[in-house]
């Protein structure tokens, strides 16, 4: 068993590459940061200083970083959509295995460009499927090994994205057109409910997929009476307003200040009103939702059949008060049923006892403190994911949560075929994944 860190570049180092990089920091003897690409010189030298990486090893590009041999055992991806194909193929081709950003492609053909390319060099490549690690899901898997609710019939999820989190990411922000952004929101924001379906469901194919959806509230002609082209610049009803830009950001600037302050990250601590400058020239925070050049969905349903002929739905529904993803797993022995943003669900099982129906167990994760970490970091599941890819690449034994590659080929099949089913308005048959990648650990480098 090795006994030093694995090493690790980190490619596209802005909130989630750094997020998972600082695992090193706690864990030294695990993992150890040697280098970086980002074509941010902020960026750069923010990852460089955190993690003593020489500027020998600071790279403006994956072309620059893969031009020389292989400087570690691994990279870390957490590029935008469109560039994590372009980045992972050079970096598979250098000799790096991966621990890849999801989605890992934005369409079909390049995601079997890049499973393709990894299975011919023999690389591993984990997703970044943070949503296995929450302990509150984790529980869940783990209960249905037991075989306590029998075999799943059915299997129902719900994302609400909130109203707030609508607006800066998908109406305002960097996933808001398909252009720019490069995933639908399906597979931006619910590829982790798709996966956890699919894991759910582990050793069972789905076969085919069906998806209505659009794009209802947020357009120009559902626009209030009134209402102007940018919140701050000229419109006479934004303080009335639920989306002003005013109340989501500059009343709260920490909330999504990755997001909203980027264009300010040079300044240490901007003003107030280097914020609202920012706000009345920046052509997107600013905007009006109404008016914007989002193109992506606020709403869609997804319903999956399985090989074995169960079921599945998934539904994602943007612009809600409350942002929360529920759970409802149906057995013939029973069910599980719970919110993950609550931190506990409820096993049920059938008792056919005179007075009684059923018996319900409640299982609250909050008693253990199993939730670590702020929501921001899917209920603690970030850094566990990292731990498990070091183990990963150390060929030690891996957990339930372990997401390789091929594990999420029929969670992305299922995403890009429903956004299909959704705009040709017909039922999409999925194809079979092909023979699983081998795993059989290599040696660190």
């Amino acid at each position: 068993m090795p006994t030093r860190p694995v090493t690790a570049v980190v490619v596209g180092a802005g909130n989630r590459g750094s997020r998972y990089a600082a695992y090193a920091l706690d864990h030294p003897d695990r993992l150890k940061i040697v280098g970086v690409a980002d074509p941010s010189d902020i960026h750069r030298r923010t990852l460089s200083e955190a993690h003593g990486i020489p500027e020998s090893r600071q790279y403006k590009s994956v072309e620059e970083l893969t031009a020389q041999p292989a400087i570690a055992d691994a990279a870390i991806n957490g590029t935008m959509d469109t560039l994590h194909v372009p980045t992972s193929l050079p970096l598979l081709e250098a000799g790096y295995d991966l621990l890849l950003e999801k989605p890992f492609s934005t369409g079909e053909s390049e995601m079997w460009q890049l499973v393709d390319a990894a299975r011919r060099l023999d690389r591993r490549i984990m997703v970044c499927h943070v949503l296995r690690y929450a302990p509150f899901y984790r529980a869940i898997r783990e209960r249905l090994e037991t075989g306590e609710i029998g075999e799943i019939i059915n299997i129902q999820t719900n994302e609400h994205v909130s109203y707030h989190h609508m607006a800066v990411a998908f109406v305002r922000g960097k996933w808001r057109n398909r252009a720019e952004g490069g995933s639908s929101m399906l597979m931006a924001k619910c590829c982790h409910d798709l996966d956890l379906i699919m894991w759910m469901k582990h050793g069972v194919r789905p076969t085919a997929v069906s998806s209505f959806g659009g794009q209802m509230q947020f357009r120009p002609e559902m626009a209030p009476d009134g209402a102007g082209t940018h919140c701050l610049v000229d419109c006479p009803i934004e303080a009335d307003c639920l989306y002003s830009a005013r109340k989501h950001y500059l009343d709260q600037p920490d909330r999504w200040k990755f997001y909203v302050w980027r264009d300010l990250e040079h300044l240490d601590d901007p003003t107030p009103e280097q914020r609202l400058e920012l706000l009345k020239n920046d052509d997107r925070y600013g905007r009006c939702v109404w008016r914007s050049d989002n193109d992506v969905v606020d709403h869609q349903s997804v319903a999956i059949e399985f090989a074995d002929g169960s079921t599945a739905t998934h539904n994602l529904v943007g612009g809600t008060s409350r942002p929360i993803r529920s759970i409802h797993i149906v057995g013939t022995r029973g069910e599980i049923q719970g919110v993950f943003e609550d931190s506990k669900f409820v096993v049920r099982q059938i008792d056919p006892t005179p007075g009684q129906d059923y018996s319900e167990e409640l299982v609250d994760l909050r008693v253990t403190g199993d939730m670590s970490g702020s929501h921001g970091s899917h209920g603690g599941g970030d850094l566990r994911l990292v731990e498990d890819f070091v183990s990963f690449i150390r060929g030690e034994p891996r957990s339930i949560s372990c997401t390789t590659i091929e594990d999420s080929i029929n969670g992305h099949l299922v995403g890009f075929r429903a956004d299909q089913s959704m705009e040709e308005r017909r039922v999409m048959d999925i194809p079979e994944s092909g023979p699983p990648l081998p795993t059989v650990g290599r040696g660190l480098r």
